[in-house]
């Protein structure tokens, strides 16, 4: 069954010590985009195009494969898969690899006193502050991040499945904080596609209800199944994009924005009916902060 989109308005929640987003400005920064779990460089076709002919972003993607993602399956010799303590090093060392061979060519394209910008979908945008605390902040100075599950899910609720094993945990131990400066910023954006409740009604049936609340946009109440936000946050009353809900897309200290009507995935959405971050249409509302 099509789910209907609601309209794309922009909702930004400023953390409380956040200054204001820069307006618009001159020169881009040269941008290296981060493929998240499961995607290839491919499906960022459009987002480059976007970015380099609409606005004249110099940008590069980091070369990943579909079949580079079966490289994890070594996780599942290592003990600590199975206990939920996985370390990135060395299941991930093939992925930090393909991003630093990604900057090392935008920093060729690079003028002399620029900066970087890494713009990491879904899993790349966690990928990305692996990146950043194994190889450094040199001649970056903006992260963005696009629907990226930050947050390691609760511990000890029914249901809840860490699914990185244990990587996300460790992303939030030993990565440095978000922080939103002069100097780095991070900025991260979560879409509000869908809104997931509990399971309550038919264990058959997808879609419990449609209800329209006046507000801009349509709520959907889906199930657990088909929101996915339960195994990812414990809860499954919230927004999100299909994929990870709002609430896990967030990060403390950073500039955080919701985006209204926003699909996780540029596999299976499409740039009018099912736009994801990467659409021409969403990508105008965030442009502004890659644009010095």
């Amino acid at each position: 069954m099509a789910l209907p989109t609601p309209p794309i308005a922009p909702l930004t929640i400023l953390s409380p010590n956040s200054p204001s987003p820069p307006s618009t400005a001159a020169s881009p920064r040269v941008t290296v985009v981060l493929p998240g779990l499961g995607n290839n460089s491919g499906d960022y076709r459009g987002l480059c195009w976007t970015l380099r002919d609409g606005y004249g972003v110099p940008t590069v993607v980091a070369k990943v494969s579909r079949l580079d993602w079966f490289r994890n399956a070594a996780g599942l010799l290592d003990s600590n898969y199975w206990r939920g303590t996985l370390r990135p090093k060395p299941v991930l060392d093939w992925y930090l690899e393909r991003v630093a061979e990604a900057v090392s060519e935008a920093r060729k394209l690079c003028p002399q006193g620029g900066s970087l910008a890494l713009i990491g979908h879904s899993a790349g945008g966690w990928l990305a502050r692996l990146y950043v605390e194994e190889f450094g902040w040199s001649d970056i100075s903006l992260l963005i991040t696009l629907g990226t599950p930050h947050l390691p899910p609760p511990k000890g609720l029914a249901g809840v499945i860490d699914q990185t094993r244990g990587l996300l945990d460790y992303v939030e131990k030993h990565c440095a904080p978000a922080v939103y400066t002069s100097e780095l910023k991070y900025i991260c954006i979560a879409g509000r596609y869908i809104r997931g409740a509990r399971f309550i009604s038919n264990p058959n049936s997808d879609i419990i209800d449609h209800i329209d609340n006046n507000k801009g946009a349509s709520e959907l109440v889906i199930t657990e199944r088909i929101v996915g936000s339960a195994p990812v946050c414990g809860r499954a009353d919230v927004w999100g994009d299909g994929v990870v809900p709002e609430i896990s897309a967030h990060l403390d200290g950073a500039l955080n924005i919701s985006l209204d009507g926003v699909y996780h995935s540029p596999v299976g959405s499409d740039d009018i009916q099912r736009p994801w971050y990467g659409s021409p249409s969403v990508v105008q509302k965030w442009i502004n902060h890659l644009l010095n």
